[in-house]
């Protein structure tokens, strides 16, 4: 073994006993890594007794059999589609085949498991077949592999039972030379994922775990190294979870991360009978809270970092529902399941589709701060799709797939988005992810809803701590410190205040010299100005806003624009306030309220 290779090892020790010391995992040794392997197939996050159960509620539970049903119809128009060829488009992701693969597999299979038609089988291994016979699962863009090796993972134990011992032969090759050898090269190289805090260590170690599960009986050794790299590599991502469940990266990396995330955990359950203590990290069983309290009434999330606003819900809520006893984690996932379900929502769901679940949400708070990111989102009511929500944000402008957006918000009032985020660009913009992320508008600090001070970026390297949070039946406020944002200043605070159905953000600045503090909320609505008051309109709702100080303050409106070869903005809105001249001592404050049709 070599030294770096000597090094990563010790490493991994080094975290397990941390963990272990602490009480929160019970990681086995490599040589225990496989005991309590089941013998049979399927093992991977079902069973035959699984698939069984789900007939059965399929059979006394209308709901549940009319997503089998819808899922059928889904599985039915793959029989005659083409199968999947190996595309990189942008010249650097295989992604979108991968994606494709796993729901084709995992629906088809699913299809068969419950109803035994073989046109369901006999088209899965289509897909596998094809895929099998890829040149790469392009390993240089790990997340590619990762979930291939587990889309075949799934084939090849779901349907273990229909194929011949040259097509077992075939799936567990790939899975091994594609899959299980070029992650094992990576744990054993220390490579750069396998040390991440963030969604890449998820999905890489999810896909490696779930492969190794799968081949575990045939090939003990490599699976048993896989494993055990995969277990001591996962809670370096997982931790972030703490204290409270929150996600640096935003709702849309929660959702990736968690999805494989679960992944793994349900099959080391039906495979090896326990998953060592990692569902009970803290803050894990509280992260299904997370899409709940930052999903707004409109159905839009608060999208900060590299998320798009749009939610179609995360099946692994389900399995959260039943592994942690928290039935609101199914309520939030029901109606997505009802109206587009997908296989995993009658996999782990099936249970609790005849619910009524809509008595769940009565008992959570209104306000949320997820402290260990920094973010809160406020709402005037639950089961109220015109309730005022808003979702604002400190955090850290360091954490993976950020913007440059502390103290940015959301706001959703009278069932519409007022206050918008723009969400991320093309990832394949030049050095996106490098030294010209910060130049691109969408991620800039200007392209936020937040102050912009003498015209410049927030600092990337900036922390801006909730320093105070406070909720009772009549509101919430949070104030955010973001003085590390500027370096010419001494202290910036900001403060979001839900009053009733109103928001007032309030912005304190001081600076050592004067600065120019820029206010600015970005909105797809149209805008009228008046002075110190401003009217935005969405069909027939209204929303007003209005400067409270100074009084030397007004608003101006106009286009929000971007520069080629960044994507433009449609029909985007920038009210913005500038103060007619820089200070030592800023005092802003602004009042959001909606209007009743």
């Amino acid at each position: 073994m070599n030294k770096l290779c000597t090094n990563y090892a010790m490493a991994l020790l080094a975290l397990s006993c941390q963990f272990a010391a602490a009480g929160d995992l019970s990681l086995p040794s490599r040589e225990k890594t496989l005991d309590g392997l089941r013998g049979d197939h399927p093992r991977l996050m079902a069973t035959a007794d699984s698939f069984a159960s789900i007939i059965e509620l399929c059979q006394a539970n209308p709901r549940a059999a009319a997503c089998r049903e819808r899922l059928r119809e889904n599985a039915l128009r793959l029989i005659d589609t083409p199968p999947l060829e190996y595309e990189i488009p942008d010249g650097k992701r295989l992604l979108a085949v991968s994606r494709a693969a796993k729901d084709r597999v995992l629906l088809l299979s699913l299809m068969y498991r419950l109803t035994q038609e073989k046109q369901f089988a006999a088209r899965a291994w289509k897909e596998l077949d094809t895929v099998t016979r890829f040149k790469d699962w392009n390993p240089s863009h790990f997340l590619d592999t990762a979930e291939m090796t587990f889309a075949v993972a799934i084939g090849y134990d779901w349907l273990h039972d229909v194929w011949t011992d040259d097509q077992r032969r075939q799936l567990r090759q790939a899975i091994i030379e594609m899959g299980l050898e070029p992650g094992l090269a990576v744990y054993r190289e220390g490579g750069w994922w396998s040390r991440a805090n963030h969604n890449w260590n998820q999905v890489c170690n999810g896909g490696m775990g779930v492969g190794a599960l799968a081949i575990a009986d045939e090939e003990p050794e490599l699976a048993a190294d896989v494993l055990h790299a995969a277990l001591h590599s996962l809670p370096l991502a997982m931790r972030e979870f703490r204290p409270d469940g929150g996600w640096g990266e935003g709702p849309g990396y929660w959702r990736y991360a968690t999805e494989y995330n679960v992944y793994l955990l349900a099959a080391l359950r039906t495979a090896l009978g326990e998953d060592f203590g990692l569902s009970q990290m803290p803050g894990f069983p509280a992260t299904g809270e997370f899409p709940i309290y930052f999903t707004g009434p409109t159905g839009l999330t608060f999208n900060y970092a590299d998320a798009n606003d749009g939610w179609g819900g995360a099946p692994q809520l389900f399995w959260m529902a039943t592994a942690f006893n928290r039935p609101v984690y199914a309520a939030a996932q029901l109606p997505y399941a009802t109206s587009r379900p997908s296989a995993l929502d009658l996999l782990w769901g099936a249970e609790w589709l005849d619910r009524d679940l809509q008595s769940e949400f009565r008992d959570l708070p209104k306000a949320r701060h997820f402290s260990g990111v920094g973010v809160v989102t406020m709402r005037s009511a639950w089961n109220d799709p015109r309730a005022t929500f808003v979702g604002f944000k400190g955090g850290d402008n360091r954490v993976n797939h950020s913007h440059l957006d502390l103290g940015t918000f959301v706001l959703d009032a009278d069932g519409v988005r007022w206050a918008v985020d723009l969400g991320p660009d093309d990832y394949n913009l030049p050095a996106y992810f490098g030294r010209r992320r910060w130049t691109y508008y969408r991620l800039m600090t200007e392209g936020h809803n937040t102050l912009v001070i003498n015209g410049q970026n927030q600092s990337p390297t900036a922390t801006a701590p909730i320093i105070r949070f406070e909720a009772n039946a009549e509101g919430a406020t949070a104030v955010a410190d973001l003085t590390k944002a500027w370096p010419d200043t001494t202290r910036v605070l900001r403060s979001m205040a839900l009053v009733g159905r109103d928001v007032i953000i309030r912005d304190e600045v001081d600076a050592e010299k004067a600065v120019r503090v820029d206010w600015h909320m970005h909105t797809s609505a149209n805008v009228t100005i008046d002075g110190r008051r401003a009217v935005l309109t969405q069909g027939n709702r209204k929303l007003v806003a209005e400067i409270i100080e100074p009084a030397s303050a007004r608003f101006t409106v106009a286009p929000a624009k971007t520069t080629p070869p960044q994507r433009p903005l449609k029909n985007i809105q920038r009210l913005s306030i500038r103060l007619a001249q820089p200070s030592t001592g800023t005092r802003l404050s602004v009042r959001l309220s909606p209007m009743a049709p």
